[in-house]
């Protein structure tokens, strides 16, 4: 999407068959754009959902068998039992991922810590469900919307956000390649929302438009989700197989050395990235436009 339509234009993809996508929950938007020109809107994208603990993918379209719906990973494979539960453990349409019954791979155990295997994958609900760490939406078909990792919440004045949720409605702007939002502190709202974005090659950034994302977001969510500040990097940091490492994001906010990189897929981007958050925190505060009228 960065780059534009041109470049798999230049390609001879006819021989594809499927599309998959794993990694961080993909948006609608980069979903019609995948299948439209890469796979010629004739490849059925394979979007899974699995984790490392996991051992194998437990929820994803059948090719050609389940009918797909742009953004969703759709249903549980066969024998698998999932579920959205709220925090008592009660079934809910938007919520956290659960497994319900055991499976054939699941993780047995942590190498000599058995209470830490218990506590963080066993011990949240009274039923021994286990705990994903995913947010997660259900549809009326039954269908699965991932929405990351519930830790990836931002706290805005008491209302929660998801990063995905921010970030898809930055992406669904058409300047915009991908983004990540973060939460920074704030003195008067507790936490404010911070997005690093990347543009499509045909755009180029500028405080016109930074002003129009922002309002593009208060538009698209609420006044309340219009972030404190968005920093136009040239590529997000990636683990090797795509999934946005938003904690060295918030360790560059916060001013912290960052952590582990040793999955990064560039190591030398965060240098990049953090001198481009320094060089934004010096610039002179801009009069901010005024809020969009709503009706």
């Amino acid at each position: 999407m960065k780059w534009g339509e041109a470049w798999p234009g230049h390609c001879d993809l006819s021989s594809l068959r499927l599309l998959g996508s794993v990694g961080e929950p993909i948006n609608q938007e980069a979903w019609l754009w995948y299948h439209k020109h890469i796979g010629a809107g004739r490849c059925p994208i394979v979007d899974t959902w699995w984790q490392t603990e996991t051992g194998s993918i437990m929820i994803s379209p059948l090719p050609d068998q389940t009918l797909l719906k742009p953004g969703s990973a759709t249903l549980p494979l066969p024998g698998i039992d999932a579920a959205i539960l709220d925090e008592e453990g009660r079934p809910a349409s938007s919520g956290y991922l659960a497994i319900t019954s055991p499976w054939p791979f699941m993780l047995r155990g942590i190498h000599n810590d058995p209470a830490r295997y218990e506590a963080t994958y066993w011990s949240r609900w009274q039923q021994g469900y286990y705990f994903t760490g995913d947010g997660a939406q259900q549809d009326d078909d039954g269908y699965f919307w991932l929405m990351g990792r519930v830790d990836d919440v931002i706290n805005v004045s008491g209302h929660r956000l998801g990063t995905m949720e921010i970030e898809s409605a930055l992406i669904d702007n058409h300047n915009v390649a991908e983004a990540a939002a973060i939460a920074t502190a704030h003195p008067i709202k507790g936490q404010a929302i911070t997005a690093f974005v990347t543009l499509k090659e045909s755009s180029s950034h500028s405080p016109d438009l930074e002003s129009a994302l922002k309002a593009h977001l208060v538009h698209k969510i609420g006044a309340f989700a219009r972030p404190e500040r968005i920093i136009f990097i040239c590529d997000l940091p990636k683990t090797r197989s795509g999934k946005i490492m938003r904690r060295l994001l918030r360790d560059i906010a916060e001013g912290r050395l960052p952590g582990d990189t040793t999955t990064l897929s560039d190591p030398l981007l965060i240098n990049e990235i953090k001198k481009r958050y320094t060089e934004e925190e010096r610039e002179p505060v801009r009069q901010k436009s005024p809020m969009p009228h709503t009706i």
